[in-house]
């Protein structure tokens, strides 16, 4: 895959209440990816992005929920969501704080 592909595949990190437990106990990251994602495409866009080492990584297809907007209703966007697993003595800093 390119590094172009591999480039567009994270979307954003996804903070969550969920997300920020994880992180803190079992080292983990949450990331917001495109719909057309694997999680093998996933895993080489951390590692080429953070330059980490990634253990494992399980994605999870998030169904949109329906909403009322007035008398009519609408539906969110559907979504993929991925957690990536970083190998022992691995870390990032999302918290974009500058020590």
């Amino acid at each position: 895959m390119s590094q172009e592909r591999l480039m567009n595949v994270l979307l954003a990190p996804h903070i969550s209440e969920k997300s920020a437990r994880i992180s803190e106990s079992d080292n983990q990251l949450v990331f917001r990816v495109r719909r057309d994602a694997s999680a093998p495409d996933v895993k080489a866009a951390v590692e080429l992005m953070f330059e980490v080492k990634v253990a494992k990584v399980n994605v999870v297809n998030v169904a949109g929920k329906v909403k009322r907007f007035g008398q009519r209703l609408g539906r969110r966007q559907d979504y993929k969501k991925a957690y990536v697993s970083l190998a022992p003595g691995q870390s990032i800093d999302l918290s974009g704080a500058e020590a």
